[in-house]
């Protein structure tokens, strides 16, 4: 028998690359609503009642809406959205994390990582769990995004054709500090302190990288004991150490575009360390981080259905 599966929210970017990802798979049944019925509350109820696994793909107070619209105890529902990533009840859904694949599998509420704070979380908790950074570190973080983070309004913004020439450039944006990742970041590494962020978006359609510089004022830790570090840690799953993935003494931010799994590297000198994650923004930051939480509940492969080379 078919797991039956409901995306709330098929129509935005992430719901699409979702739909895209599952399109193949046949153990699934995709329940879909007519038109005219995707935003009906009786009708999105007992989809979501009746999914095996419900995918939320909505802003956060629509996303928060939906779950009080469950009422099946077996009910599995992965959010997508901001709304309970520091929630009491739900599980963060990084599985690579340190006893996070073991709650992930038994959980029923899940909230997947937002796509900046993947890339900030994969570098940072392993290192403050190793004691190579203590919990009061105060840290910076610089991340570079392709424009369909941004969802159908901002990429619409930046394929118009006549577009202003301001979006030719990169652009910084989260100014004031309030940038919505900010909470997830600090509580899933043990941070007592949120970094000063930077994300900045930039005219390419998709691919992140983050970057978090570190002095001897943060950590004693040679860059050959942070190496040491990310290859004990990351043994399985979807994310990998790299030791030497530079091009010629660039890092490009779309290496790993249209892919699922991210990758970590460790560059500098002891005085100046830099520490790297490269992934898709929509891949492991958004649906095919979904798609492997997914995978975990029922008992696959976390990688099936997901582009990993």
């Amino acid at each position: 028998m078919k797991t039956k599966v409901f995306i709330d929210g098929s129509a935005g970017t992430t719901g699409l690359r979702i739909r895209e990802r599952l399109a193949s798979r046949q153990d699934l049944e995709l329940i879909t609503l007519p038109e005219e019925l995707r935003k009906d509350p009786a009708a999105r109820a007992d989809a979501l009642n009746t999914a095996k696994v419900s995918f939320l793909c909505l802003p956060d107070d629509a996303a928060r809406e939906a779950v009080s619209l469950v009422t099946s105890p077996d009910a599995v529902i992965i959010d997508t959205s901001t709304a309970h990533r520091t929630a009491v009840g739900w599980t963060y859904g990084f599985p690579e994390l340190k006893g996070q694949r073991e709650k992930i599998v038994f959980s029923r509420r899940i909230a997947n990582p937002g796509c900046h704070a993947s890339g900030f979380v994969s570098l940072v908790a392993p290192l403050v769990q190793a004691g190579l950074l203590s919990s009061g570190a105060r840290l910076s973080c610089f991340s570079l995004t392709g424009y369909s983070g941004g969802g159908k309004k901002m990429i619409a913004a930046y394929e118009e054709e006549n577009r202003p020439s301001l979006l030719d450039a990169p652009r910084q944006y989260g100014l004031s500090q309030t940038h919505k990742h900010l909470p997830e970041m600090a509580a899933v590494c043990g941070l007592d302190h949120a970094p000063v962020f930077c994300p900045v978006v930039a005219p390419y359609y998709a691919g992140m990288e983050v970057t978090v510089p570190l002095t001897p004022s943060e950590t004693s830790a040679s860059p050959e004991e942070i190496k040491e570090t990310y290859r004990a840690y990351y043994t399985s799953g979807l994310v990998r150490f790299a030791e030497a993935p530079e091009e010629d003494g660039f890092l490009s931010a779309g290496a790993l575009s249209g892919r699922d799994d991210l990758e970590i590297s460790v560059h500098g000198t002891p005085e100046r360390i830099l520490l790297v994650a490269r992934f898709d923004n929509l891949g492991k930051g958004a649906s095919g981080a979904a798609i492997q939480n997914m995978n975990l509940v029922l008992g696959e492969k976390e990688s099936l259905g997901l582009v990993t080379q």
